[in-house]
């Protein structure tokens, strides 16, 4: 019988320029939101305390960024990145452009927008990533350029059961 396991993208597989589209989307709830918050350490009345939050510009508790941002890039690994990263190599360019509240759902796309041999890793790539969240609108809720470290087709170790 043939199987195949799902996997990312080796280094060779991306191509500058194309769009990844992630899916299914995402729905926030009030759990996702608190459990994040508190698990973080993020004492923020804007996330937490729904009165107080009510009095401030967006007239309700907002979503904490971080889920947002973590979530965009989660939606990413099965499509790009399962099994085939070697490391996170960083973040620029983060912005929340617009706010993100319980009950919004997200969708995740990455650009490829660039790919180059590693010069001190042999075997390995680092890609550029530009990650883009959209709530059910289609409205921008986050970016962030996104480089990461692949293995080339080939040079990755055997897994060890």
């Amino acid at each position: 019988m043939r199987e195949i396991e799902q996997r990312g993208l080796y280094f060779e597989e991306f191509e500058e320029g194309v769009r990844y589209l992630h899916r299914p989307g995402r729905t926030v709830t009030e759990a996702d939101n608190v459990l994040f918050t508190t698990l973080t350490m993020n004492t923020q009345a804007l996330h937490l305390d729904a009165a107080w939050a009510a009095t401030q510009p967006f007239g309700q508790r907002v979503v904490n960024s971080m889920f947002t941002l973590s979530t965009l890039v989660g939606a990413s690994v099965a499509q790009l990145t399962q099994g085939t990263i070697v490391a996170n190599l960083g973040f620029t360019e983060v912005a929340f452009p617009k706010p993100v509240f319980v009950g919004d759902t997200l969708y995740a796309e990455s650009t490829v927008r660039g790919a180059r041999l590693s010069r001190s890793r042999p075997g390995q790539g680092v890609v550029t990533l530009e990650h883009t969240a959209r709530n059910q609108d289609d409205v921008v809720v986050a970016t962030a350029t996104r480089s990461v470290l692949v293995w080339c087709l080939g040079s990755q170790p055997e897994a060890r059961s």
